[in-house]
C-alpha cells in the first residue's frame, strides 16, 4: 500500500518539496522584521503588535493588494527568480503610502506547478528583501502546488500589505489645489506594468534577450527584468519632512501617467505633465519602435519614465526635489496643477519628449 506522502506526491503535489522551501526561506524572511512583529513563521497567523496606533488621534488601516503580471515569464525565460519579488513588494506598498499610509506589513502568495524548493526560496528571498528597503515586515505566506493547473516550470505571484495612517494625515484630492506642482521620480524601467505588451514585441520582432544594451552594459533579458523602484521611504520621508505642504502622490502602474494621476485629481483641475521635461527610456523608445505603437498605446500601457509623483505646495519644489536628492532620489518638476477647461481630461501630457 502506498503511504499517505507517495500517495499525495503521485497527485502532483510533494509536501516534503514545500517543507524544504520554507526552511530554505528562514533565513531571508528574518531580515525583514520589524519590532511590532510577534513570534515566528510558520504559525497559522502573522501577528503584529498595534499598540503605537494607540497614540494616534484616528488611526486609519490602509490595505491593498497586487501581482506583478506576466513579467513573471520574463524571470521563467531567464532562469532568473531572485528579483521578482522585489517586484511584488513594489507594487503592494507603493500603492498604501499615496493615501500617507506607513506600510506595516506584508504577506505573499505564490501558486506553482511544481514546488522547486531552491526557486521559491529565491522568489521569497526577493520578496523579503524587497520588504527591507520598504521598512515593511513579511509576516506570512502561502506556496500553493497546482498540478494540471499550472505547467511545472510556470507559477504566478501575489501579495496584500496593510498600512496606517492617522486620519487628519491623510493625503489624497481634498488637499490638491490649483497651482500645485508636480514632482516627478524616475522609473528603473518597465517596472511590473504592461508585460504582456512587451512579452508581444519580443516574440513579433523575434528579440535576442541576451543581445547587450549598451546603455546599460546589460543584456536585454536583464533590462527588461529590472526590479521596480520601491518608493515607500522616500514618500515617507517627504511626509515627515514637508508635512501639510505635501499634497498628494499618484503611484504610476499600470494605466500609465495621465490615467493614475487622474485618480487622486478632484474634479475642475488638471494635472498637466510637460513631456520636454524628462527623456523616454531607451528600452520603451526601442520596444515602441519594435512594435511600431502609437504613442497614445504606449502611454497607456508603461509608465513611460515616471514610476511615482508626488503633489506639493507652489512653493515648495525645490523643497521637495532637495530632499529626494538627500536621499538619492533625482526627481525633478513635471508639470502643474491647472485650472481644467471645458471638455479637458483631468490628467494630461503635452509636448514631446526630451531628446537624450
Amino acid at each position: 500500500m502506498t503511504n499517505s506522502n507517495e500517495a499525495y506526491k503521485l497527485a502532483g503535489v510533494d509536501i516534503d518539496a514545500g517543507e524544504r522551501a520554507v526552511e530554505l526561506m528562514k533565513a531571508s524572511i528574518a531580515k525583514s522584521k520589524r519590532k511590532e512583529v510577534v513570534g515566528d513563521l510558520g504559525g497559522f497567523a502573522g501577528l503584529f503588535d498595534a499598540s503605537a496606533l494607540k497614540g494616534m488621534q484616528r488611526p486609519l488601516l490602509a490595505t491593498s493588494t497586487d501581482g506583478v503580471g506576466t513579467k513573471t515569464e520574463i524571470a521563467r525565460w531567464l532562469g532568473k527568480y531572485d528579483t521578482i519579488g522585489e517586484d511584488l513588494v513594489a507594487m503592494v506598498v507603493d500603492d498604501l503610502v499615496v493615501c500617507g499610509a506607513e506600510p506595516l506589513f506584508m504577506t505573499d502568495y505564490i501558486a506553482v506547478g511544481k514546488v522547486f524548493p531552491e526557486r521559491v526560496a529565491e522568489i521569497v528571498a526577493g520578496i523579503a528583501r524587497g520588504c527591507e528597503k520598504a521598512g515593511t515586515a513579511l509576516v506570512g505566506g502561502e506556496t500553493a502546488e497546482h498540478p494540471g493547473l499550472l505547467a511545472e516550470d510556470e507559477f504566478d505571484i501575489a501579495g496584500a500589505a496593510t498600512g496606517v495612517v492617522d486620519e487628519p494625515n491623510l493625503l489624497g484630492e481634498h488637499r490638491i489645489k490649483e497651482g500645485d506642482i508636480l514632482i516627478a521620480m524616475p522609473s528603473s524601467g518597465f517596472h511590473s506594468n504592461g508585460y504582456s505588451l512587451v512579452r508581444h514585441i519580443i516574440k513579433k520582432a523575434n528579440l535576442d534577450l541576451n543581445y547587450v544594451v549598451t546603455e546599460y552594459n546589460k543584456s536585454a533579458g536583464e533590462v527588461f527584468l529590472t526590479p521596480t523602484e520601491i518608493y515607500a521611504l522616500d514618500c515617507l520621508a517627504l511626509i515627515r519632512g514637508m508635512k501639510d505642504k505635501l499634497h498628494g502622490f499618484s503611484h504610476i502602474t499600470g494605466g500609465g501617467i495621465a490615467e493614475n494621476t487622474l485618480r487622486v485629481i478632484p474634479e475642475g483641475l488638471t494635472a498637466v505633465y510637460d513631456r520636454s521635461t524628462w527623456s523616454l527610456p531607451v528600452e520603451m523608445e526601442f520596444l515602441a519602435s519594435q512594435g511600431q505603437l502609437e504613442r497614445p498605446d504606449m502611454e497607456r500601457a508603461w509608465n513611460c519614465g515616471i514610476g511615482m509623483s508626488a503633489i506639493v505646495d507652489s512653493g515648495s519644489a525645490q523643497l521637495a526635489i532637495k530632499s529626494l536628492a538627500a536621499r538619492g532620489m533625482k526627481a525633478w518638476q513635471a508639470g502643474v496643477i491647472q485650472k481644467r477647461e471645458a471638455g479637458q481630461p483631468g490628467s494630461i501630457l503635452v509636448g514631446e519628449y526630451a531628446k537624450r
